[in-house]
């Protein structure tokens, strides 16, 4: 089912490419942020239709981004923003935490194609175990690439709950950029303590008048 992303914002100067993309949860930010989709990657077909409906003016791929008939990063060198929620299976705690030797891990397959591409910065998300210590040489070795390639890059955990979000999401990011543009950036601040979930779905929960709406809205 295809769902409505959101009011867009008018300013769109900035220009990116996005694989994983998923049904646009990040896009969707990333619009609101004043970027504007080249082409956005994604394997899923439901997802694509979703990004299609929503988004009809985007250049969706329907496809493998590891497949070069499918996405060719050469085409879009220059781009402003190379960005991705790559897959967790290699790093998730669910998982077996094979990290770079999972054929899922698709973080260094990004990482160099933020090299061919020659993107003028790099936003890559995945799931909180990426930070473990036993993955403390695969970040680092990530960072020496990125260095060696001119970019200026930082990991940091970020958590859902601590920008208004009423879910415990703990994330895990990578921002790179070139040196000529590292200055400018800072991380965001936190924001507002988010209400319960509770509180936000009560009404929704309460309205055809189930008698436990109460005490379920105090234990969420």
């Amino acid at each position: 089912m295809s769902r409505t992303l959101g009011a867009r914002s008018t300013t769109k100067n900035l220009s990116i490419v996005e694989i994983c993309a998923g049904a646009g949860g990040q896009s969707l930010g990333l619009e609101k942020a004043g970027f504007s989709h080249v082409a956005a990657v994604e394997l899923d077909a439901d997802a694509c239709n979703t990004l299609r409906t929503n988004r009809p003016e985007w250049n969706v791929i329907e496809g493998d981004v590891l497949d070069p008939k499918v996405f060719d990063p050469k085409q879009y060198s220059g781009v402003d923003l190379f960005a991705g929620g790559v897959p967790c299976p290699p790093f998730s705690i669910a998982g077996k935490q094979l990290g770079a030797e999972d054929e899922r891990d698709l973080f260094a397959f990004a990482v160099h194609v933020l090299a061919s591409m020659d993107a003028n910065a790099l936003l890559l998300e995945n799931v909180k175990g990426l930070a473990a210590p036993r993955f403390a040489g695969y970040r680092e070795h990530i960072l020496d690439l990125l260095q060696e390639w001119g970019y200026w890059a930082e990991w940091r955990l970020l958590q859902a709950s601590d920008f208004g979000v009423s879910q415990l999401r703990p994330r895990y990011i990578l921002v790179a950029l070139k040196q000529e543009f590292a200055p400018h950036f800072s991380w965001p601040l936190n924001g507002p303590k988010p209400k319960t979930v509770g509180c936000v779905l009560y009404d929704l929960m309460s309205e055809h008048g189930w008698e436990g709406a109460i005490a379920w809205r105090e234990a969420a």
